[in-house]
């Protein structure tokens, strides 16, 4: 039995409309899950990128790989787990912040490099960037002060160095 391997695909697409629900539906027709996709333009705005997180085995992945490349709008996929690249997330924590926590909220954000971007009289909201290690860590630590709301992402993704 193959073992699953998560997978990275970075796909230039035609900035058109129903080209999201056609990826999608690619997957859902299939059986196949994605675990996190986002999408947005490219500095050329008639195109755009998705950055498409999945998992399956060799043979899985192989499938996914070969049907994205037969859609009409898909320009060029990338197998980003296959060469050496860089991801991030984002992620938004919303903290129930009582006015004598609300120092130690700000050190352990500084270790994290959080940046605050609300306060409230009974809340703060922080913005962290980074590997999903790091915000893992981060949710695990923050989430002892009280979660209120999160928001996450998902991966964005490219290869390291120049390619043409």
């Amino acid at each position: 039995m193959n073992p699953e391997e998560r997978h990275i695909f970075s796909v230039l697409v035609e900035n058109r409309f129903g080209v999201l629900a056609r990826v999608a539906g690619l997957f859902s027709g299939r059986g196949f899950n994605i675990d996190s996709l986002n999408v947005a333009e490219t500095h050329d705005e008639s195109i755009s990128q998705m950055t498409l997180v999945t998992h399956g085995d060799a043979q899985i992945i192989e499938q996914i790989y070969q049907h994205l490349n037969r859609l009409i709008d898909v320009i060029e996929v990338t197998d980003l787990t296959t060469g050496t690249h860089v991801e991030r997330e984002l992620v938004l924590i919303k903290l129930s912040a009582k006015p004598q926590e609300r120092a130690e909220i700000l050190q352990v954000a500084e270790i994290f490099r959080a940046r605050v971007v609300d306060v409230k009289p009974t809340s703060l909201t922080l913005e962290i960037t980074g590997d999903e290690g790091k915000l893992n860590a981060a949710i695990e630590v923050l989430d002892t002060y009280g979660i209120l709301e999160l928001a996450r992402t998902g991966k964005i993704a490219m290869l390291r160095g120049t390619s043409v």
